[in-house]
């Protein structure tokens, strides 16, 4: 099974919400104060308490190499694949670079960490992710039309009358999904951009960043992302689920966030079919 059908498996049991894993440990409880392994023990702890809510788990990459913690990136992951192994991984690093460069970011991810997919950048074109795309079983992320301020800079400018976002989901939809294993990142900031996108790319699964702290809103993005069944999406939310409460209560609470994304995004959903 790869990852595309993982995702399948969890919309189809009622989820498209990804839980972000983006531990900043000086928001986690008193209790894991100075404790050596606090990200991997705090993480477990979140994993068990949202795993049925949760399509897929997104570590992002940069808060566990700025901590000096990727061993437990490694745990966090073996432990979701041993206690949850129906919940994919998603490592968000974001990788891009040239061919021989991104052979080894691959391995990085799917082989050192055993990510079920990871997130890229395509700005150095095909080269970048063709290595990717040739571990079959694996996901590619395609950044497309990212959630933050200043994405339109570039993504937004016009190539043959089109903007570019427009051209890299087409890319992705005709030329590199050959084995059926790419998806794209869609922020949920750029709603009206979706709608488009998703007609570029019909068949390609959305990881959606954005809604919550960033201000996207959740109709528009399902209304805009969905395919025809009101599935499609992996709408992410990292700060709103990791940090609902800094109690005791935090996986409890982390829990019921999740619960309610869930059932908002399934609301929505309905009115989509």
């Amino acid at each position: 099974m790869n990852f595309i059908d993982s995702i399948r498996l969890r919309w189809q049991s009622g989820t498209q919400v990804c839980v972000g894993l983006d531990p900043f440990i000086d928001r986690f409880p008193t209790s894991f104060s100075g404790q050596p392994d606090a990200i991997f023990e705090f993480n477990k702890a979140i994993i068990d308490a949202t795993a049925s809510f949760a399509c897929c788990f997104k570590p992002q990459f940069a808060h566990y190499a700025a901590e000096a913690a990727e061993q437990q990136l490694k745990q966090t992951i073996n432990y979701i694949k041993q206690q949850h192994p129906n919940v994919p991984v998603i490592l968000d690093s974001k990788r891009g670079d040239i061919g021989s460069t991104a052979t080894m970011y691959a391995r990085e991810a799917f082989e050192h960490y055993a990510a079920d997919a990871v997130t890229v950048n395509p700005y150095m074109g095909s080269d970048t992710v063709l290595p990717f795309a040739q571990y079959q079983d694996r996901g590619v992320i395609v950044l497309c039309r990212t959630s933050n301020p200043s994405a339109g800079e570039f993504q937004n400018q016009l190539i043959d009358g089109e903007p570019l976002f427009i051209h890299v989901a087409r890319k992705a939809q005709q030329l590199w999904n050959e084995h059926g294993n790419i998806s794209l990142v869609v922020g949920a900031t750029a709603a009206e951009e979706m709608a488009s996108i998703r007609a570029a790319a019909p068949d390609l699964p959305f990881l959606v960043p954005g809604i919550g702290a960033q201000g996207g809103d959740l109709e528009s993005t399902v209304q805009n992302g969905s395919f025809a069944n009101g599935q499609g999406l992996m709408i992410n939310s990292s700060r709103h689920i990791l940090y609902a409460s800094q109690a005791d209560n935090f996986a409890e609470a982390a829990a019921q966030e999740a619960k309610t994304l869930r059932d908002r995004i399934n609301q929505v959903s309905l009115k989509t079919v």
